[in-house]
């Protein structure tokens, strides 16, 4: 989050900016990141990296509505988002219609056994696995670790994550160096969840 550059740790009063969308079917019924089931009524969302179960009330700018959501999947996985809510507080902020909106996502609440944070940048995802693995073995390779997380879906998706840092500061100096050297221009910064 943006008031607190490097470090690790989200506190109440962090504020990021920047687009929401949302997600429904066919996530809906599946497994959420936490293991939780999503339900696309409740007031939930996901975000790349904060910690589960951190509340946050966000803000659509365009109309000023918000919505306290609670954080239990990752995501959004497209360049330039920083929140995907669920289909109820979509509908919470009237985002419905437009499908994004920019907004102000603000740390409510924090869970009390936040596990320390490390993370990862992501470059790529894969509906078939092989491609997935070629693009790994490149990175890791060239960039020392990387793995493959598997998102469920419809269809699923393989995504490549590259590093393991401490802090986002780490791992957006990793994200640069990755797009200088190999031309990636959508890689962006995940938290790495066990």
């Amino acid at each position: 989050m943006a008031p607190l550059p490097g470090v690790a740790r989200t506190a109440p009063g962090d504020v990021e900016m920047g687009m929401a969308s949302w997600y429904g079917h066919p996530y809906h019924g599946r497994p959420a990141a936490d293991g939780e089931i999503y339900n696309m009524e409740m007031l939930v969302a996901a975000h790349r990296t904060l910690p589960f179960d951190t509340w946050v009330r966000v803000v659509n700018l365009d109309n000023q509505k918000s919505v306290e959501v609670r954080i239990i999947d990752r995501g959004p996985f497209v360049e330039n988002r920083i929140i995907d809510l669920s289909h109820a507080a979509a509908r919470a902020i009237d985002l419905i219609g437009p499908g994004t909106a920019p907004v102000r996502v603000e740390v409510v609440r924090t869970p009390a056994n936040a596990e320390p944070a490390l993370f990862a940048v992501q470059v790529a995802a894969f509906r078939n696995r092989a491609n997935a693995e070629r693009a790994r073995a490149a990175m890791a390779s060239r960039y020392g670790s990387a793995r493959l997380v598997l998102r469920p879906g419809n269809p699923d998706m393989w995504r490549v994550l590259v590093g393991t840092e401490t802090t986002q500061d780490g791992a957006r100096a990793l994200s640069e160096r990755i797009q200088r050297e190999s031309g990636e221009r959508s890689s962006f910064v995940v938290r790495l969840d066990s």
